[in-house]
């Protein structure tokens, strides 16, 4: 496994492993499971996603020493503002059953963002939380609220793959040295991504298949993936990218792939309303 260092000081596994969508009581716990014994030694989780509990537990039964896996979870938008936000920390960390989040994130970026923020701040000074972020900022969202941080998020999770490849916000991280997570790395399963012919070529040079030359990409682009799968084939290859090397020639044709167009605008009208409706988390 190779390591990115953040921009705290902390070191993050390159490669995660993603549990959106994966049920609880069970599903995630075996996924997780099979992901660890895999290589894999990061988890990314959400309060969102209703699973923390299979997470924290496969995570503790694993017989892997706690401090060589890397657990990310996430604030949900209910639980923005000061004291909210408190409360949901010591949410996730009870459902985690563990006493401390290795990154935490704000998950949708909306409403009392800053007093969220300010309540991460003090859990990471607390040793609760290790390294804090955000998720799905674009350039407005990260200019509304960013400067105003103290303390700069550690990453920012979003949308990512080699047809969106967030250029304009990887300018403004930079100046930050936040690092970019990608969801959908491999694009949710799209087959025409999959089926790129500068991607299938690759694939057949190397040996690989096509989603391993889209992470591999990824990997030497310097954003950090989270590949979901419940396959415990396809988990696997999804970590076996590290012994090849794109050449920058090669980097250049996966580049020029990018069409600054993804799946998710949280710019889009209506699209804070739609999360802010769409469940409530309970203890």
């Amino acid at each position: 496994m190779e390591y990115i260092k953040l921009n705290d000081e902390n070191k993050i596994p390159a490669i995660g492993f993603g549990v959106f969508m994966i049920p609880n009581d069970g599903p995630t716990y075996d996924a997780v499971l099979e992901a660890l014994k895999a290589g894999y030694r990061h988890i990314d989780t959400a309060a969102a996603y209703f699973n923390e509990e299979d997470v924290g537990k496969a995570v503790r039964d694993s017989g892997i020493p706690r401090d060589e896996i890397f657990v990310t979870s996430k604030l949900w938008l209910q639980d923005h503002g000061y004291e909210s936000a408190k409360r949901g920390i010591a949410r996730s960390l009870r459902k985690l059953g563990l006493d401390y989040i290795d990154l935490y994130l704000v998950h949708q970026p909306y409403g009392d963002v800053a007093g969220a923020w300010k309540a991460m701040e003090e859990a990471k000074e607390e040793g609760k939380i290790k390294s804090i972020g955000v998720s799905n900022m674009s350039p407005a969202l990260w200019n509304k609220f960013v400067p105003e941080f103290t303390t700069k998020p550690a990453v920012n999770q979003v949308e990512f793959n080699p047809l969106f490849q967030q250029k304009e916000i990887r300018r403004l991280m930079a100046q930050t040295d936040t690092k970019l997570e990608a969801w959908y790395p491999l694009g949710h399963g799209n087959a025409e991504l999959l089926s790129v012919p500068v991607i299938t070529k690759l694939a057949g040079k190397y040996g690989k298949n096509p989603g391993q030359i889209i992470l591999r990409f990824e990997l030497q682009e310097g954003v950090i993936t989270l590949p979901k799968s419940t396959n415990p084939q396809r988990i696997k290859t999804n970590l076996d990218i590290f012994d090849f090397t794109l050449t920058e020639d090669e980097m250049n044709e996966m580049r020029s792939l990018d069409t600054g167009k993804g799946s998710h605008d949280p710019d889009a009208p209506g699209v804070e309303e739609m999360l802010r409706n769409a469940f409530v988390i309970t203890d």
